[in-house]
């Protein structure tokens, strides 16, 4: 019954405690089998038709389209952008201004599967937030939020991915799904949300597909949902350096100025400030004195230049040194 698009399986259960079903003409009960290819079954005096082939529908649910198979009013909806005959379930629905990966399908076992929250799939979300959250922001976060309405949240794994602007993208997993939780926890903590990206529900993945585009899901993903495999637990990422942080960080954490130190030869001072010590490390050989510049006299020692200074002689009467006059070798030369 599920699978001839009369409901999920409890609802289909429900039509069968309240007598609407019969079998050749007696009424079931919980627990008979019947064969809908030789049996006669009928719900609430029609004939069921045979089971359909099953269909399953990966589909990117552009914002402004409504998660929904029928519409009270003209706005568009996802069972509009998929044409093809039959009823679908839509699974893992989005808020209007929401986008991203949802799941069609005319199974209503599976659906009634991925859509319970006791089952605990996980849905993955790309978020961008407007502001950059610092650490305290992100583990209440993920301890759960007390929402306006009062529900607290269930433990979230969040982890940020890569800065926007003044913003940040984020990752965000969520095992319940709420009608907007996650626009109304980021609210509460302070970090208004901009967009919201779903990429995956349960083991199935948005891939390549881009806005209003659909595909039929392969056999080994139809595989994978209805046996409830898990996808690897992504690893726990760093948190990015922000400004709040650093603006919020007390002024006792800091570290204070760096004392100065001179490079002068012989007169190099401890960086504690105590006066007439010198560093006992000598300097080393080539290297520039006085702060790094270098004295005429010896920039003309190093670079062999004797022109630059004459040679120094005794006077015979003082002892005091004077330079030693050079013959004029072009004096006399016509």
């Amino acid at each position: 019954m599920a699978q001839a698009g009369l409901g999920s399986r409890r609802g289909c259960e429900q039509l069968i405690s309240e007598g609407r079903v019969t079998v050749n003409g007696k009424v079931a009960i919980l627990g008979m089998k019947a064969d809908p290819q030789s049996d006669k079954i009928q719900v609430d005096g029609r004939l069921l038709s045979p089971p359909e082939a099953l269909l399953y529908i990966a589909i990117y649910k552009p914002r402004g389209v409504l998660s929904a198979v029928t519409s009270p009013d003209p706005r568009s909806t996802v069972r509009d952008l998929v044409d093809l005959p039959g009823h679908f379930y839509p699974v893992g629905r989005l808020d209007l201004d929401s986008e991203g990966l949802m799941l069609l399908t005319n199974d209503g076992e599976l659906a009634n599967r991925l859509t319970h929250p006791r089952y605990g799939h996980e849905k993955e979300y790309r978020v961008l937030v407007a502001s950059r959250p610092d650490e305290q922001q992100l583990n209440t976060w993920r301890r759960g939020v007390v929402l306006p309405d009062g529900h607290r949240t269930a433990p979230t794994q969040v982890y940020t991915t890569r800065p926007f602007g003044k913003g940040m993208w984020m990752r965000v997993i969520l095992k319940e799904g709420r009608k907007r939780q996650i626009r109304e926890t980021g609210a509460t903590i302070g970090l208004p949300v901009v967009k919201i990206i779903r990429v995956r529900i349960g083991s199935l993945h948005l891939g390549a597909l881009k806005p209003r585009q659909w595909r039929y899901l392969t056999d080994e993903e139809i595989k994978d949902l209805k046996s409830g495999k898990k996808p690897p637990k992504p690893r726990k990422q760093p948190s990015l350096p922000n400004q709040r942080s650093h603006e919020t960080q007390s002024a006792a954490s800091r570290p204070g100025p760096r004392k100065p130190v001179s490079t002068r030869s012989g007169d190099r001072r401890q960086a504690d400030g105590s006066a007439g010590k010198t560093s006992s490390s000598p300097r080393k050989p080539g290297s520039r004195p006085y702060g790094g510049f270098e004295t005429p006299a010896r920039r003309s020692k190093r670079s062999g230049d004797s022109r630059s200074r004459p040679p120094m002689a005794k006077h015979p009467s003082s002892g005091r040194k004077s330079p030693v006059r050079r013959p004029d070798r072009n004096r006399g030369k016509s």
